[in-house]
């Protein structure tokens, strides 16, 4: 009698689809079921490490951990067998953590500088990301991965940042992100005065116009009092010309009518 193929075939990672199936009714996982007992061969993120025995649920089961070979039935004859390598695990995992503290202690008021093309308001033309930041750290020497940079977005102008960063849920500090412009300081000098100089130029032009609209507003507020004092000046001498002619016409004799 041939054996099972489930009892020749330990390791998911090998198993076709139907052995996978087969593999999930060994493993006791049934729809109706809240939750099921696996032990993990390898370390999976905010679920545990290598020989840890934990509770899921049977989709996070079928659909993940299984089918990738994270995780395994609980025997005492597996957790035998991963003992050894979590004892490993375990070592490296110490290791690690004290070099994140170790780079946690020298990230502590950390300073960077970026420098970006930018207009003259201060926008960049390109953008500074998570992964140039994290870019910038490593290139001084510091172990630093792109997810522990915690930016909510693309930095889009020059100015002074705080930039959160997370090496482990415990491990947290900030440090100082500059974003200056690339050209050299004398052209921004340069850049300055000129910029000074066209206000000056606009305020000295300004003023010229400003003398030159009051003056053709005075000139015409002037040409308004002369044709006012002539128009003046017309009416009073028809006005003389009108008593003259009045005075110099004979006046009209009445006829005296007898009543017969």
């Amino acid at each position: 009698m041939l054996a099972s193929p489930v009892t020749r075939c330990d390791d998911p990672r090998r198993l076709t689809p139907t052995l996978l199936t087969l593999n999930y009714k060994r493993v006791g996982i049934k729809d109706n079921m809240k939750q099921i007992e696996l032990l993990l061969t390898e370390n999976v993120d905010n679920l545990g490490i290598v020989g840890d025995v934990v509770k899921v649920r049977p989709g996070y089961a079928r659909n993940f951990l299984l089918p990738r070979g994270m995780a395994t039935t609980p025997t005492p004859g597996n957790v035998k067998r991963l003992a050894a390598r979590r004892a490993e695990v375990e070592k490296e995992m110490k290791a690690r953590r004290a070099a994140l503290e170790a780079t946690l202690e020298k990230l502590k008021g950390h300073e960077i500088t970026i420098q970006r093309s930018a207009n003259e308001q201060g926008v960049l033309f390109g953008g500074v990301s998570q992964h140039e930041i994290a870019e910038a750290l490593r290139s001084e020497g510091h172990q630093i991965e792109d997810r522990m940079v915690r930016i909510g977005e693309t930095i889009k102008r020059l100015d002074s940042y705080h930039i959160p960063i997370v090496l482990a849920n415990d491990l947290k500090c900030e440090i100082k992100l500059w974003v200056v412009s690339d050209k050299p300081s004398d052209q921004l000098g340069d850049q300055d005065r000129k910029d000074e100089d066209a206000g000056a130029s606009a305020g000295t032009a300004e003023s010229s116009a400003e003398k030159t609209v009051r003056k053709s507003r005075k000139h015409r507020e002037e040409e308004a009092g002369e044709v006012k004092e002539t128009r003046g000046k017309g009416s009073k001498a028809e006005e003389s010309k009108d008593a003259g002619d009045s005075d110099a016409k004979p006046r009209k004799k009445g006829k005296k009518v007898d009543a017969e």
